[in-house]
């Protein structure tokens, strides 16, 4: 399929999908509709071509996943219509018994959208007999072996073919090479896509059943003469499968209902009567029922888009039949093949010669009237022969197969292509029956048995038969036997009229499509594959008259337009007809292939028409104005998106302007309305400003409250951080009070927070710091400077104690430790010792040695300066032995060291601030003086009178 998609005709070898894309190309470019018609004997591959066509547009065809279903259904309508109207014959194990042709409508874009299809004459006979080797309808087969065992005994229905009477004739209701089974699961699927509903199917096989159980109905003669049904089982059956009174079924197969002018008599019918009244009934209720089905899966194809389409039309019908025994059915047959026969002449051989001679196009005429001869005239002998079948149907008085032969041989038996056994030549006599006539086809010649000629063309069903089954509860009985019916007096048309009518207008279809021809060549008759009897294939090129339509193709030219159309599609491949040409069609013509280059030989010039003679010229032509067609549209796209740009850009500046416009216009009244706005608010601060003083009102109140808002808001940006910022934010006069208690609420917060994050141990060390203030406050320089430095709990680490004191104090605590400067009371030598304090005394400390031990209780007091020096004397009682004198000592942080001891010695009245000097006990009966000066610099040192001096700067208030 890909190999032969988008390729010209001639290029690749012949094939069925060549035809079928060229068919489709030829569609789309020229929007006609076509036609592919497939002919040829019984058993030559018509079916499996039609199929072959339908699945390449299938695969092929662009798709869209709405259209799928549309594309399935066309598919899937294949193996129904197989099922119901083929069969297995002698020459063919899937014949059509039913001429079909199928329209695939396709949208402007070359998508399947959809289908109809019209049946021809379906063999309705075979239901009720079938010649030896022979089957009836695929589907009773493959109802009985692929059916569900539950659907099976709701039909009343066993799996075995050979205990039915309509099925079993032929003896060969199993064939090996046909596999019922898997057809039957394709059949069902098929049901399925194509939208039949249960209750569709449901009274679908209850049909088929009926007619099943219908032939199995057994009659016998009683002692009256009349026919009668000794058992009513199968009766029952068909009664509840097509929903009628089973007495009233009973009654109408053996009886007759005579209408008179005033009343009704009922007749019984004699054993061979009631046999031809349940045959009738079947092929009536079967026939039916298939054109029921064909309607069912149109409706399922139609399209609902109204638009117009074009179509590609399939005619699949049955090809030429010659058996052993040939009937009504193979006269029907074979005379629609001649009729396509003689169209395909008409079409080809004569109208294309007559073509020529219409156009003036010199040419050597081709020998083709020996074919056509013969299908004229057998057409017209046709044509007479159901004439005279139809006289005798419906002339008054007792008329029988034998009659109708005579009345034959009056009328045509001097025709040249039919023989009787009375007409016949003594050689030819042997070879046919007394009620046989033979008739030479195209094909060659066929002899017919006219035994069962009349009734087959009469066709009739019992009135008392119509009334049951117009009453049925069956809803597709109900569609096909309507009540109508039994109000028209009028006799129905023959068979032979009905199929004259409907191959009339099928040929008027035919004609009105543009037409590629398929001829399927039958290689065997044994329906063997890769055998080919050369004989047999002889015959049929000959009759088929291939080598005529071989020699006329040959002679004459392989592509012919009108100038209208060739110069309508191929125009831009010349400046001077490009874009339009205003001149005859004949002139632009003539320009367009002098331009093209086109050499004399290859093309003539016809009256109407252009000829070319060779493919490969076409296929030149075609691929420039393939190449001509993608410039052109490459030029058509850029200039409409340009023109669509350029739109849009215009309807977007408008919009661009009346937008800026609209906006302009909302910012300046927003613009007005905002100073409107601040003139009244203007206006009403100053009022406000003006009246700020008076009681609140009206002329003050929003100033009054811009004021306060204001004030809060730059408020938050100048709250104090902590208790000890005094600063605060000046409020103006009006909210004075409202600052004053913003400032409290905001210390008295401030105070919370800090007092809550003070830890215990913070406490105790602020509880130290307020016994400072008590003992230093206004009485020693560098008070001031020491409140923001907090005391420690120690400054000496317990490791940098020596281990030997803190062993000799071991049994006390260690409270606080200091590094300080020991003045010797003598000599006044500043040594480093440290000072630790515990529960119970003070320790001075050298090294590994504790130098002096000053318990609280033998502590008389401590005394330090007034001013910025570090210098403290501890002093003892003169009465206590153990002590060697007052402790004079010098510290960096004299005021937390001091304070320390008071609060361990639990004596806050033991400091004593000196101003000037201040004595100290040496030894028993001998005291020192320490004398304070303030200077330039920090000195401690021994003056000339034996006293200590100490100098300290004096502090910046």
């Amino acid at each position: 399929m890909e190999l032969y998609q988008g390729v010209n005709f001639f290029e690749l070898p012949p094939h069925v999908y060549a035809i079928a894309d060229n068919a489709y190309r030829m569609m789309c470019s020229e929007l006609n509709n076509h036609l592919i018609l497939i002919s040829g004997e019984s058993g030559a591959g018509k079916t499996e071509a039609s199929k072959k066509i339908l699945q390449y547009f299938a695969v092929t065809c662009p798709m869209t996943e709405s259209l799928q279903t549309a594309r399935d259904r066309l598919l899937l309508s294949n193996p129904v219509l197989e099922a119901f109207g083929n069969a297995r014959t002698l020459r063919n194990d899937n014949s059509s018994r039913f001429g079909k042709y199928m329209d695939i409508q396709f949208d402007f874009k070359g998508i399947p959208v959809g289908g109809h299809i019209i049946s021809y004459l379906i063999e309705k006979s075979r239901v009720v007999y079938q010649n030896q080797g022979e089957r009836n309808f695929h589907i009773f087969y493959q109802l009985l072996e692929g059916g569900e065992e539950e659907l099976l005994a709701y039909l009343g229905l066993e799996r075995d073919p050979q205990l039915y009477k309509y099925l079993s004739q032929g003896h060969c209701a199993k064939e090996s090479s046909i596999n019922d089974k898997n057809d039957w699961k394709t059949v069902s699927n098929a049901f399925s896509v194509i939208d039949f509903t249960e209750d569709d199917l449901e009274n679908l096989f209850g049909i088929i059943a009926s007619v099943l159980h219908l032939g199995n109905v057994c009659f016998e003669e009683n002692h009256q003469g009349r026919a009668a049904v000794p058992h009513t089982h199968e009766i029952e059956w068909i009664a509840k499968l097509l929903g009628v009174h089973s007495s009233v079924l009973l009654e109408a197969l053996t009886h007759r209902k005579i209408e008179a002018k005033t009343e009704e008599v009922i007749c019984p019918l004699t054993l061979e009567l009631s046999v031809c009244a349940r045959d009738a009934m079947a092929k009536a209720v079967y026939g039916r029922t298939f054109t029921w089905l064909v309607n069912k899966i149109n409706s399922s194809l139609v399209n609902k888009d109204f638009t117009k389409k074009t179509v590609i039309g399939l005619l699949d019908i049955y090809g030429f039949e010659v058996f052993d025994k040939n009937g009504f059915e193979q006269f029907c047959i074979n005379y629609c093949n001649e009729k396509l026969q003689q169209l395909l002449i008409e079409r080809t051989l004569k109208a294309e010669q007559a073509e020529y001679e219409m156009e003036g196009i010199e040419w050597e005429p081709i020998q083709y009237f020996n074919n056509k001869i013969i299908c004229d005239l057998v057409e017209e002998r046709h044509k007479g022969i159901i004439s005279i079948l139809n006289e005798e149907c419906t002339r008054p008085g007792p008329a029988t197969d034998l009659s109708f032969l005579e009345k034959l041989e009056e009328k045509v038996g001097k025709h040249a292509h039919f023989q009787t056994r009375k007409l016949a030549g003594p050689k030819g006599r042997k070879r046919i029956g007394w009620m046989e006539f033979r008739l030479f086809h195209y094909a060659g010649e066929v002899t017919y048995c006219t035994k069962g000629f009349l009734e087959k063309n009469n066709d009739l069903l019992y009135r008392h038969l119509k009334e049951v089954l117009c009453r049925s509860k069956n809803s597709i009985l109900k569609e096909c036997f309507l009540v109508a019916e039994l109000e028209n007096r009028r006799r129905p048309p023959t068979v032979g009229t009905q199929f004259k009518n409907s191959l009339s207008s099928l040929l008027e279809i035919l004609t009105s499509k543009e037409p590629s021809y398929i001829r399927c060549i039958k290689p065997n008759e044994k329906k063997e594959p890769s055998q080919f009897d050369d004989f047999l294939i002889r015959h049929q090129v000959k009759y088929l008259g291939l080598m005529e339509h071989l020699r006329v193709r040959r002679a004459g030219f392989a592509y012919r337009r009108k100038y209208e159309h060739f110069l309508q599609r191929y125009k831009s491949l010349c400046p001077d007809t490009w874009p339009h040409w205003h001149g005859p069609p004949a002139e632009g013509v003539e320009r367009l292939i002098k331009y093209i280059g086109y050499k004399p030989e290859e093309y003539k010039l016809g009256r109407t028409k252009i000829f070319i003679r060779f493919p490969r010229t076409l296929f030149a032509t075609e691929d420039a104005f393939e190449f001509s067609k993608h410039q052109l549209v490459a030029r058509i796209q850029a200039t409409y998106k340009g023109c669509l740009e350029r739109r849009a850009y215009l309807k977007k500046r408008q919009a661009a302007i009346k937008l800026e416009a609209h906006w302009r216009g909302a910012l300046a009244r927003k613009e007005a309305k905002r100073r409107k706005w601040a003139v009244q608010i203007i206006r009403k601060f100053i009022a406000g400003f003006i009246n700020r003083n008076k009681p609140l009102c009206p002329e003050n109140e929003e100033f009054i409250v811009f004021v306060r808002k204001n004030y809060i808001l730059n408020l938050r940006y100048h709250v104090p951080k902590s208790v000890l910022d005094k600063s605060w934010l000046m409020p103006p006069g009006i909210l004075e009070n409202a600052s004053d208690l913003l400032r409290k609420m905001c210390m008295r917060n401030l105070v919370r927070k800090y007092c809550r994050g003070i830890t215990a141990e913070r406490k105790a060390l602020m509880r130290q710091k307020v016994v400072t203030s008590e003992i230093f406050r206004g009485k020693k320089e560098g008070y001031a400077e020491s409140l923001n430095q907090p005391f420690a709990n120690s400054r000496i680490d317990e490791g940098d104690i020596n281990p030997k004191v803190l062993q000799l104090i071991s049994h006390e605590k260690i409270q606080y430790g200091i590094p300080v400067i020991k003045y010797d009371r003598k000599g006044f030598k500043a040594r480093q010792r440290q000072l630790i304090l515990t529960q119970r005394a003070a320790y001075v400390v050298e090294l590994a040695k504790i130098k002096q031990k000053i318990e609280y209780s033998a502590l008389k007091g401590v005394s330090t300066s007034s001013l910025s020096d570090g210098i403290l004397v501890m002093h003892v009682s003169p009465e206590d032995n153990k002590q060697k004198g007052d402790a004079i000592l010098q510290c960096e942080h004299v005021f937390e060291a001091v304070t320390k001891l008071v609060v361990l010695a639990k004596e806050e009245n033991l400091v004593n601030v000196v101003q000037g000097s201040l004595q100290f006990y040496i030894s028993p009966g001998k005291e020192g003086t320490i004398v304070f000066y303030t200077g330039p610099e920090e000195q401690i040192y021994k003056d000339k009178n034996g006293q200590l001096t100490v100098v300290s700067v004096r502090m910046q208030s």
